[in-house]
């Protein structure tokens, strides 16, 4: 098996179980059985779990940013774009295996110990931010509308976490739209 195959089912395990399952109580011997690849070609490609997990969460990163941004491109209006997101994010907390926020749930199980896993939360929370600014400033409303709608959002995700259903985004949903309409 050449070395990006063995990454990429190393990841793909390594997503499964530690979103599944929380990034602590999964070992890498756990990544092993579930990939396929052996113990030491895994730590050949990640010489330590925390590598693993910084990976796990930027590839899921790329994936998620991706999928929410298709989602909201289809709306022609710029406005309705930014209700999308709310729109995307109900979907997703739909879905069978929605276990929460990913950055989220790793950060509270490694952020006070892994900067590297911080800094990857961090930068895929500002990626999102960024992205809801842009959607504020093509829809012509003012940017100081960017930090209440990612304060929405994010609550949203807490919540449907804790709740296990999709009620939050609905309410996070009315709650952008008056706060778009009250900006217009």
């Amino acid at each position: 098996m050449d070395s990006a195959t063995a990454r990429e089912q190393a990841l793909d395990a390594a997503e499964k179980l530690f979103y599944g399952r929380g990034i602590q109580s999964v070992g890498m011997d756990d990544i092993r059985g579930a990939s396929g690849v052996s113990l030491k070609r895994l730590y050949q490609l990640f010489p330590a779990k925390e590598q693993l997990v910084v990976a796990y969460l930027e590839r899921r990163d790329v994936r998620w940013r991706g999928r929410l941004a298709a989602y909201a491109e289809r709306q022609t209006d710029p406005g309705r774009r930014i209700l999308a997101v709310f729109d995307w994010l109900e979907e997703w907390f739909g879905e069978e295996d929605y276990r929460g926020c990913a950055w989220i749930n790793s950060y509270g199980e490694l952020g006070a110990r892994s900067e590297p896993v911080a800094d990857q939360v961090r930068a895929h929370k500002q990626a999102f931010r960024d992205y809801l600014a842009s959607l504020v400033t093509a829809a012509g409303l003012p940017d100081a509308l960017t930090g209440p709608l990612f304060l929405l959002a994010e609550g949203a995700m807490v919540t449907a976490g804790i709740s296990g259903g999709t009620g939050a985004a609905a309410e996070a949903r009315d709650a952008a739209r008056s706060l778009v309409a009250a900006r217009r």
